[in-house]
């Protein structure tokens, strides 16, 4: 790579999600690289991210944007476009939304890290954008500023040389909506990190249950509080986002949601539950991986990416529907099963920060090997 000029390209730095941690890898992998972001909150990342000096778009300095930068989202395409990357050989974008629609120069090779095609724009908008949530006038409003998106997001498909996918589900919605193959890399986890509890720790005395999500709509967590209550067991949701008002109702008789904690207070929370729930349809799924890597059992809904990352019967259980009864069963089956701790730790340590940067590194090489404008 020496010699090369590089550049990052990520979405928004407002918060250390799964598509943040890809990024600290990159960042970690590529010292030298320039990073450039739609919307920055410094404070709100890893160190490995905040020491850089990140180029921003204009929407950076509209009112607000570091909390409502969601309500800019019309004007993701135009800002995108902005950025000035004459300069650079390679580009990697981490993309849920904007990034991998950048404009690189001919001689430059563009590796789009895809998250996932923009869900609210493509078959979630009502998740995002119903009426029960925007209100029926925003709903009309919205549904065509989103369908526009959706067709700037598959007209400049062809801007990216090669798509990464993080799961076989993400690889199938790059196929439906960019009619582009992928090649699977799955996210990193820091299993170095996330590792079991010490022989002598104590389990909590009552069965509890964990979530650690963001509060959006998709990510289901509300039937995730009800299940519990339903089942007599406990739930912590770590976590914080918009939803968080509407999910305080479920609240009570051992379901709590504490906010955000750090991330070695996440970690003792792994290492006591029963188990990681993971109730929606995800992408790929970084918690879930994570507490494996602690030793832990999920329960998630089977389908997205845990079909990729949940052995049923070996280290969780997959549950058929996305319901309070479906769940509620899935709670009752871990926490009467006797889970091999150590048989899920290693299932945890296929998804390892080493491999994701061997990965990289490979597809990087084959990138640059490859004639000038090839596609994949």
């Amino acid at each position: 790579m020496k010699g090369l000029r590089i550049a990052l390209i990520h979405d928004w730095l407002t918060g250390m999600r799964g598509g943040e941690k890809a990024l600290e890898v990159f960042c970690e992998m590529f010292p030298g690289a320039d990073l450039f972001t739609l919307v920055h909150l410094p404070g709100t990342t890893s160190p490995t991210i905040e020491q850089r000096q990140v180029k921003r778009s204009p929407i950076q300095w509209l009112p607000f944007a570091g909390r409502l930068y969601r309500e800019y989202l019309p004007l993701f395409p135009i800002a995108v476009e902005q950025f000035d990357l004459d300069g650079y050989d390679l580009v990697i974008s981490t993309s849920h939304c904007a990034a991998k629609s950048v404009v690189v120069t001919g001689r430059a090779r563009h590796l789009c890290y895809c998250l996932t095609p923009m869900r609210y724009a493509w078959d979630q908008f009502d998740a995002y954008f119903g009426p029960d949530r925007v209100g029926k006038l925003g709903n009309r409003v919205l549904r065509p500023m989103l369908a526009a998106l959706a067709r700037w997001d598959r007209a400049t498909e062809g801007r990216v040389h090669r798509y990464l996918a993080i799961s076989q589900y993400v690889a199938r919605r790059i196929a439906l909506y960019y009619n582009r193959q992928s090649t699977l890399v799955y996210p990193p986890v820091d299993t170095e990190f996330y590792v079991p509890a010490a022989p002598a720790a104590a389990q909590s005395p009552v069965p509890k249950f964990l979530i650690v999500s963001a509060l959006v709509p998709y990510k289901r967590v509300d039937l995730a509080m009800m299940a519990a209550r339903r089942a007599g067991f406990g739930l912590t949701v770590v976590g914080d986002g918009p939803e968080r008002a509407n999910l305080e109702r479920y609240a009570g008789d051992g379901v709590e949601l504490v906010g955000w904690r750090k991330d070695e207070d996440v970690r003792e929370l792994y290492q006591s539950c029963v188990a990681a729930v993971l109730p929606g349809e995800e992408d790929f799924g970084i918690v879930p991986v994570e507490a494996q890597a602690c030793g832990r059992p999920v329960v998630a809904l089977g389908r997205g990416g845990a079909l990729d990352t949940v052995i049923d019967g070996e280290t969780g259980v997959l549950v058929s529907e996305t319901t309070v009864e479906s769940l509620s069963g899935g709670m009752k089956r871990a926490a009467a099963t006797p889970w091999d701790s150590d048989r899920i730790r290693r299932h945890a340590e296929r998804f390892s920060r080493r491999r994701f940067v061997r990965d990289i590194e490979r597809v990087v090489e084959e990138t640059l090997r490859a004639p000038a404008g090839q596609r994949w």
